[in-house]
């Protein structure tokens, strides 16, 4: 035995295996004082030689070292602690090809028992120290715990977190974000499925013109008023080239709506398509029967339709009866295109009719409270709303209300909303209007 040193090794049931260097006195082998202590994960299948520093092993040392070897050899071995004997094998084979020596588990004995303490399941950690060469050589103890402190805190994940308290936030706010796309896309696929298929794409396609227009005018006709039609085209509606230049310089594209006969393929129908053969000037409706008290709904299948086919910022209303000023129209409208919904014409509000012999009767007047009037709304004249409100009735069409006239029924489609109402004076088409964009022809 090397004096005044020699080596006492311990094994900790703590996960790590404790070196521990003691100073011992030959006069007084009972008290000694600690030099060191070096700690480091150790994994008990894999076979590693342990020793003393600078002392030479003595012959109680040797004797040790070599009972360890005969049992790791031998049967005595514990078959719970003892790693599979392929293992072994398959690990002993490796070694030898590698030309290293092979080193069995010391079994140390109690001093006092003389038997060999318990080897508790030790997680593979030395395998990380082999893989890259980190053994712990002499060093101070702060060199040994600082690095001990380090590896365990990387293993086990109890250092300090790799992610700022801000960014966590943020991964949350994106999860949630995640969240709500996917009930979007759900909503969005239940809508397609039961036919709110939205058909608005920044690209045009083979039913949009290639340039966003500024306006879309539809003038609502019927059957039998072709004499209106005539004085509107006459008076500032052009055709042919005329009506094609009014569309690429102005942008403003203007068509006449009208629906079907209740007797599709009639008289009436083939006279509508007789002229738009030689005008090219409408906008039929096909799924939509004319007659004079359809006008609301006819109304909204137009918004619904135009927003489909047509790309515009606006989208307008006029009877068939009215002059417009397209000039005056597109300049006024330039002034609203920073309102991405926005509702004009010429606000009102009247008295609700409940009884059926008068001509403006409500049938829904119980709606409309005591007072019978009616809220605020366009002038059904002529209004204008923009291309996110077309859209939105193009969208919502199968279940938006209609009332017994088309401007009430427009207004009520836009009071629930978060929407812009201008009331544009020069949109009341009377005569003494200043400025009027519109009048009576």
């Amino acid at each position: 035995m090397c004096q005044p040193c020699r080596g006492v090794v311990e094994l900790v049931v703590k996960g790590k295996l404790s070196l521990q260097l003691t100073k011992l006195s030959p006069n007084s082998p009972s008290h000694h004082s600690p030099l060191s202590i070096v700690s480091f994960p150790f994994d008990h299948h894999r076979r590693s030689r342990v020793t003393t520093p600078s002392c030479p092993p003595s012959e109680a040392s040797r004797r040790v070292a070599r009972e360890g070897v005969e049992r790791g050899r031998g049967g005595d071995r514990d078959p719970v602690r003892s790693p599979p004997s392929d293992r072994i094998g398959s690990e002993r084979e490796r070694e030898r090809e590698g030309g290293r020596e092979n080193y069995a588990e010391p079994r140390i004995r109690s001093p006092r028992t003389g038997s060999a303490p318990p080897l508790p399941d030790l997680h593979r950690d030395a395998r990380h120290v082999r893989d890259h060469g980190l053994l712990l050589r002499r060093r101070p103890d702060a060199q040994n715990r600082v690095y001990l402190i380090k590896e365990l805190d990387r293993r086990t994940g109890q250092g300090q977190s790799a992610i700022s308290v801000d960014d966590t936030l943020k991964v949350v706010a994106c999860r949630h974000q995640h969240k709500k796309l996917v009930a979007l896309e759900m909503e969005l696929a239940a809508a397609k499925h039961e036919g709110f298929v939205g058909k608005y794409s920044s690209e045009p396609n083979g039913t949009r013109t290639e340039k966003r227009l500024l306006a879309v005018i539809g003038i609502m006709t019927g059957f039998g008023r072709k004499s209106y039609r005539d004085a509107i085209r006459k008076s500032w509606l052009p055709s042919g080239a005329t009506l094609k230049k009014l569309e690429e310089e102005k942008g403003i594209l203007v068509r006449f709506i009208i629906g079907r006969s209740a007797n599709r393929g009639d008289s009436f129908d083939r006279e509508i398509d007789e002229e738009n053969k030689y005008t090219k000037d409408f906008i039929i409706l096909d799924n939509h029967i004319e007659a004079s008290e359809e006008h609301p709904k006819k109304t909204k299948i137009f918004f619904a339709h135009a927003a489909e086919t047509i790309d515009a910022e606006f989208y307008a209303k006029v009877n068939d009866d009215l002059y417009v000023n397209t000039d005056a129209l597109g300049a006024m409208l330039a002034t609203h295109w920073d309102k991405p919904r926005v509702y004009i014409g010429c606000m009102k509000s009247g008295e609700v009719f409940s009884e059926s012999s008068q001509k403006w009767y409500e049938p829904d007047w119980w709606k409309f409270g005591d007072g019978k009037s009616y809220f605020r709304h366009a002038s059904g004249e002529m209004l204008v709303i923009s291309r996110a409100l077309a859209q939105f009735i193009s969208i919502n069409r199968s279940i938006l209300r209609t009332y017994a006239h088309d401007d009430v029924s427009v207004g009520s489609w836009m009071i629930g909303l978060d929407v812009k109402h201008v009331n544009e004076g020069k949109l009341c088409c009377s005569p003494w209007s200043s400025g009027a964009i519109c009048a009576a022809l």
